[in-house]
């Protein structure tokens, strides 16, 4: 049996955590792994959803504000996990990509080390190669055997920005995540309790509450226009972040409280999903978001900004692809309320997954 090993930062609710308990309960069921999760914070109410047969530790850097005393104690941590766990793994993944303790403890863990990338980061440094790379640099992919980016878009962004390290360049690949169908077909028969559905059009955003990634002011200020048009509508706003609050103030502000209801964190998203109209997503940059996976299986129409493969997976098959700004989510709202929004394709998810199998099959066993 394998020995393989999954670092990152927590268990909470988000679309890293999900595509890595997902990934990580998939693997448990083949019997063919020995499965160890180690945690910056051993918390989240994702924990709960691990397979009993993952075993869960911490690892914790020190956070002393006197500089010399921290760096001592790290040194020492460092030193004692080395002693512990120093290539005990057949195969070793940081999945929170820009974790330094996460991407340790991997490093460390098994030569046959993987960094897993799920965001597309040039789009968060705001386009300045310089941070870029010192990013992947202080993360040091470059002593990773592999590098996993969960969209084609990012990583030809990572080798076209490392173009002149060919070594660095032969380690990286795409394998999208995993997803759990069955269980999602299933939860997603539950009954919603917070929210009665009414004959008006619904819109859904799942995810947490940044505004530098998700830029809700955007959905909220086209559905400003929305109301000033007099159309007949609802946002439904599951997850929760360090904005919520002035989400919460911006709608009350804009007179929008009837309009777009906050249900807070979900474990169990999916019936929304089930009464919902079509899914919006207003943000500026992704990796690859679990939820179109999510409402694709549900049939549930999609509405995003151009992120991640967008156009390459949703237009023209599952939705629509605006451009980044609030006149282009307006408008397209605008038309899913009057015309509605259609999918084009069945999803077949049995077909999706197996290719991904067979593609971390062959990354864990290099």
């Amino acid at each position: 049996m394998k020995k393989i090993l999954f670092s990152a930062v927590s268990l909470d609710v988000g679309g890293i955590e999900t595509a890595l308990v997902t990934l990580m309960n998939y693997l448990a069921q083949k019997n063919k792994y020995e499965i160890t999760l180690i945690l910056e914070k051993k918390e989240g109410i994702f924990l709960k959803r691990l397979n009993n047969n993952i075993k869960v530790l911490e690892y914790t850097p020190n956070d002393n504000k006197i500089v010399p005393i921290r760096k001592l104690i790290n040194l020492i941590k460092q030193n004692i996990f080395k002693i512990k766990y120093k290539n005990k793994f057949d195969f070793s993944c940081a999945y929170a990509t820009y974790s330094k303790p996460a991407s340790f403890v991997a490093r460390s863990a098994s030569k046959n080390s993987c960094l897993w990338v799920h965001s597309e980061y040039m789009q968060m440094f705001g386009n300045n190669k310089e941070k870029y790379i010192k990013f992947f640099n202080e993360v040091k992919a470059k002593e990773f055997k592999n590098i996993v980016f969960v969209s084609e878009n990012a990583k030809n962004i990572f080798d076209k920005t490392f173009s002149n390290d060919s070594n660095l360049i032969k380690k990286t690949r795409i394998i999208h995540n995993l997803m759990d169908a069955e269980e999602i077909l299933q939860k997603s028969k539950e009954s919603v309790q917070d929210y009665n559905k009414e004959n008006i059009y619904t819109f859904l955003n799942v995810g947490r509450h940044t505004e530098e990634d998700k830029k809700l002011t955007r959905l909220i200020k086209a559905a400003k226009k929305l109301n000033e048009d007099k159309l007949n509508f609802r946002i439904l706003l599951v997850g929760s972040g360090n904005k919520t609050e002035e989400y919460k103030q911006m709608v009350k502000e804009y007179g929008l409280e009837d309009k777009i209801i906050f249900l807070g964190k979900k474990q169990n998203p999916y019936p929304y999903f089930k009464i919902a109209d079509s899914l919006i997503l207003t943000s500026e940059y992704e990796g690859f978001p679990v939820v179109y996976l999510e409402a694709m299986l549900l049939e549930l129409p999609i509405i995003t900004t151009d992120v991640s493969d967008s156009l390459k997976v949703v237009k023209d098959k599952y939705g629509i692809v605006t451009k980044k700004d609030v006149n282009s989510i307006y408008i397209a709202m605008k038309q899913a309320i009057e015309q509605g929004v259609f999918i084009k394709e069945k999803f077949n998810y049995k077909e999706y997954n197996k290719e991904i199998e067979q593609k971390l099959e062959k990354l864990i066993n290099l």
